[in-house]
């Protein structure tokens, strides 16, 4: 059964205008600081990400997910999938020479990507698959998130 309202007072005085201001300053100031609580997590998933980037190795739930989107990407009918993507603050040189298609890119990798490349010179490449790093993310028209993406499409296609 639908409650019951009261019916409106059309004599009632209205709040104050000092009390909307307040109450809309109120709002703004809760809605600022649930902003700066997800950015502050965001950037805590970011240096913790960088944290095992560069210190850890390459696991084999790593592995298993570089495997699982070539899967997915096989079933989907694709040659091609994105299989990591890192911050190109993690490249020696912030992911210029990616971002200018340097051939030199590779140099400029460290921790897991220069691991999961040279894991594709050793395991990958000699079985025909191809690797290129993409910036994938331009945040204020600088290079933001870099792609790896793994191919195994025929050159003859």
């Amino acid at each position: 059964m639908p409650e019951k309202k009261e019916p409106l007072d059309l004599n009632a005085m209205p709040p104050s205008a000092a009390d909307i201001r307040n109450e809309v300053i109120k709002r703004a100031r809760e809605e600022d600081q649930k902003q700066a609580k997800a950015k502050a997590i965001q950037e805590q998933k970011a240096a913790d990400f960088a944290e095992d980037f560069l210190k850890n190795h390459v696991s084999e739930a790593d592995v298993l997910s570089v495997r699982r989107l070539v899967a997915n990407a096989v079933q989907a009918g694709k040659f091609e999938a994105m299989v990591y993507s890192f911050s190109s603050d993690l490249c020696s040189d912030s992911g210029r020479a990616i971002n200018s298609g340097s051939k030199d890119w590779p140099e400029t990798l460290q921790g897991k990507a220069k691991e999961f490349y040279d894991r594709y010179q050793k395991l990958a490449k000699p079985q025909g698959f191809k690797l290129k790093a993409m910036i994938i993310s331009f945040p204020g028209g600088m290079p933001g998130d870099v792609g790896f993406f793994l191919n195994w499409g025929s050159d003859h296609a």
